[in-house]
């Protein structure tokens, strides 16, 4: 996050043309009336909130994000309007919820009744796999934020198919496209919005992030994160209560978190019963004088029990052996789970300390969830607001939360790189604090100084031999 504050990238957002059409919305243009106030275009938020006293630079394009919301004029006679909505990759809490109010702002602030849901991601756009559309309403839509995944369905791949699916949005005679979904797709969408100006279509093209991983760029918190982590720590729950039940106990939990431990970082802070927890931007050895093991022995000899969480994109340095993409063009990843499992019985019987291992995996149970309260309200307010943003005929952007503020992103800006824990950050350093593990677990940082002033060296009593 710390590279995104300082790039030079243009916030602009792009529109299909003037909005000379009044919104059917009510609101005030001025304060104080208790009526809410429509947005306009020169209401923006500063990305960049660090700053220094006596510092005042002239702010350009690069450091403001303009603000989502209804505007008073929009580009698209609401009655004439066909609004699609496509979810794409792997299920997270939430999708349903978003979906909800995407279908209830059409249709109750815009009168908007012609909204048409495509089957299976972008694949239900190919006529090769000949899947029905569904016609959403106000009735079928009305508990859905009630189960998890999607009532669309979703798969990966199929938005390289991008003629094709311009061809179908044509067919169907959509002016508005909705996607739902991760890096992947919202990179698609950006290829389609492009194929569409190509074609000198007028067809808005309006995303909303989905990542349970919470890794995309400048977006301060994607929708699902907040019930991933409130099922994750059910899970660590679990593991605890496991551990700690016998001894030399070990709960061992894999999370979601392909290249960002954002998952297991706040999970640990949730919970307070992680020992340790190990996530792709902070390197660790396992073996070694100030390896993971080592920490771990220690642990055990002093408590008798240890939880341990591992984001899924940990060690993959170490565990890849080739590079494959799945359909989605996300690399296919070596599993930490059931390796570092392996390797902690392995270590443990060879230096003969009898263990318990419990592993546990909640990964789908959490990517199926239903999202918790404070997700379902972040989902609405997503919704309505890519609502609000189409039919001022904006496109090629996605609505983020940015300083707590719900804004107008660029797709290209969103997808120009993942969001990563920075390990230098309150966040991680907090994280350290609530598991009191050490700030790095490696072999070269074996002497180097640590948080007591001191530096490391082997206890006594906690030898291999």
């Amino acid at each position: 996050m710390a590279d995104a504050k300082t790039e030079k990238l243009d916030f602009t957002t792009e529109e299909l043309g003037p909005r000379n059409i009044l919104s059917p919305i009510t609101m005030s243009k001025r304060r104080g009336d208790f009526i809410a106030n429509y947005v306009s275009d020169d209401d923006f938020i500063r990305f960049n909130t660090s700053a220094s006293l006596g510092e005042q630079p002239p702010l350009d394009r690069s450091q403001v994000l303009e603000k989502a919301g209804p505007r008073e004029k929009i580009y698209f006679m609401p009655e004439h309007v066909h609004a699609g909505i496509v979810t794409c990759g792997g299920l997270c809490p939430g999708i349903n919820d978003v979906i909800r109010s995407i279908v209830r702002c059409l249709w109750y602030h815009y009168r908007v009744r012609r909204i048409t849901g495509i089957k299976y991601g972008y694949r239900g756009f190919l006529p090769e796999y000949s899947f029905p559309t569904m016609e959403l309403t106000l009735d079928n839509v009305d508990t859905i934020h009630k189960v998890g995944g999607t009532i669309l369905g979703s798969s990966r791949g199929g938005g390289q198919e991008v003629g094709k699916i311009v061809d179908a949005i044509e067919q169907l005679n959509l002016n508005i496209l909705f996607t739902i979904g991760g890096d992947g797709t919202q990179r698609g969408s950006l290829d389609i919005a492009d194929e569409i100006a190509r074609r000198h279509l007028k067809i808005a093209c309006v995303g909303i992030p989905k990542t349970v991983d919470n890794d995309f760029s400048f977006i301060q918190k994607s929708f699902g994160f907040d019930t991933a982590v409130a099922r994750a720590v059910e899970a660590v729950a679990s593991a605890h209560m496991e551990a700690s039940s016998q001894p030399n106990g070990i709960g061992l939990v894999r999370l979601m978190g392909r290249e960002s431990g954002f998952i297991a970082a706040h999970t640990a802070l949730a919970s307070h019963e992680v020992n340790f927890v190990l996530i792709p931007e902070v390197p660790f050895d396992l073996e070694g004088i100030n390896g993971f093991f080592d920490h771990l022995e220690r642990r055990l000899l002093r408590r008798k029990h240890a939880v341990i969480v591992v984001a899924e994109g940990a060690m993959q340095e170490k565990l890849l052996k080739e590079h494959k993409t799945d359909a989605g063009g996300n690399l296919v990843m070596a599993d930490v789970g059931p390796y570092l499992r392996n390797e902690i019985e392995r270590h443990f019987e060879s230096i003969g300390i009898e263990i318990t291992l419990k592993y546990f995996d909640p990964s789908y149970q959490v990517r199926s969830a239903v999202a918790v309260p404070v997700d379902s309200i972040y989902c609405d307010r997503l919704g309505n607001a890519a609502v609000h943003a189409a039919m001022a005929g904006k496109t090629k952007l996605v609505i983020g939360l940015v300083n707590n503020e719900f804004v107008h992103l660029p797709i290209k800006a969103a997808v120009s790189h993942r969001n990563h824990i920075d390990p230098e950050s309150s966040l991680w350093r907090d994280c350290l604090d609530a598991t009191h593990q050490p700030i790095l677990m490696t072999n070269a940082a074996a002497g180097v100084n640590f948080r007591d002033g001191g530096t490391y060296k082997p206890q006594k009593g906690v030898s291999r031999e």
